[in-house]
């Protein structure tokens, strides 16, 4: 029976999968590459350091959950953050170069994917929705390092193609996120501290900053500030930050499904496994969302990416 690996080593996530396309069985390890306390990223070089320190583990693991690989038919890697020209980062250098020895050494493909591709086939597989794939939808990928609106088409070398049309003209949502639980004494990555903080997320929306069908989120970070100067509560600056940034995302789907007409909206990367987020989307768009475990930086897409490609669907 044929598996499918993928690997993905981004900013900041080392992650392996294996994916059984006959049966739909999946394993996936990944491991959060390692932050100083009070520090809010890492540079890339100690990213790749710290990728390459966690696969070989990751490997141990994944071979311990799903048994014998021997079968794999193809492996697939993120080597870049998007598919726009020029998309580069270090980091994924990394798991680019394991991945094209673990090919030669089995003899199989390899094929290359983006970062955001991944995140948005996780997305489909975890909401049940791969049939999506073979016609156009737009899909938000929300993380540390992207806040981007995308179209998304099928596309017979990269079984989908994300073009991006609309995003945040500055600060990234999941950037504006870490500055503000740094503000508040969270850990990093401050989503999960920052949500639970913030209960229960209710008020009226912020008004955002839009150009177009894009955000600005940079203002966000300063009203942050000067709530929490001027004595706020933490929950209050808290509250304020995810509402601002649920008010930007809200304008963003409102102003592309006008202008794209009711395609169905998915939503994808870290930011958007926050409950609140997605309660809201699934109510007021129909908008599809992974389970959690597939919001975050992780390989399973590129699993799911390399056996759609392999098996030519």
């Amino acid at each position: 029976m044929a598996r499918y690996l993928g690997l993905d080593t981004s900013n900041y996530t080392t992650s392996v999968a294996a994916f059984e396309a006959e049966t739909g069985a999946l394993w996936q390890v990944k491991q959060l590459l390692p932050v100083k306390d009070g520090e809010l990223g890492l540079r890339q070089s100690d990213a790749v350091f710290h990728h390459v320190r966690q696969l070989p583990e990751l490997f141990e693991r994944l071979v311990g959950e799903a048994g014998d690989l021997s079968a794999v038919a193809a492996v697939g890697v993120s080597d870049r953050p998007s598919q726009a020209e020029g998309s580069y980062m270090p980091c994924f250098l990394s798991g680019e170069g394991a991945a094209r020895q673990i090919a030669a050494l089995l003899g199989v493909p390899l094929y290359r994917f983006s970062h955001q591709q991944g995140h948005v086939m996780a997305a489909l597989y975890g909401a049940d929705a791969l049939s999506l794939r073979t016609a156009p939808f737009l899909a938000f990928h929300v993380s540390g390092g992207t806040t981007d609106a995308l179209l998304v088409e099928p596309d017979a070398d990269t079984v989908i193609r994300c073009k991006r049309v609309a995003g945040s003209l500055d600060l990234k949502a999941g950037q504006l996120i870490d500055r503000v639980g740094g503000m508040l004494g969270l850990p990093f990555p401050a989503g999960p501290a920052l949500e639970k903080l913030a209960q229960p997320i209710e008020g009226k929306l912020p008004r955002p900053s839009m150009d177009g069908t894009s955000c600005h989120l940079s203002g966000v970070e300063n009203q942050c500030r000067k709530l929490l100067e001027s004595g706020a509560s933490h929950a209050e600056v808290a509250r304020f930050c995810l509402l601002s940034v649920r008010a930007a995302v809200t304008a963003m789907t409102e102003r592309l499904l006008a202008e794209y007409g009711e395609l169905p909206v998915v939503y994808a990367g870290g930011v958007m496994s926050n409950a609140h987020l997605r309660e809201v989307f699934e109510k007021q768009f129909g908008g599809r969302f992974a389970p959690p475990v597939y919001s975050a930086d992780n390989a399973v897409g590129i699993a799911v990416l390399t056996a759609l490609k392999a098996e030519g669907e």
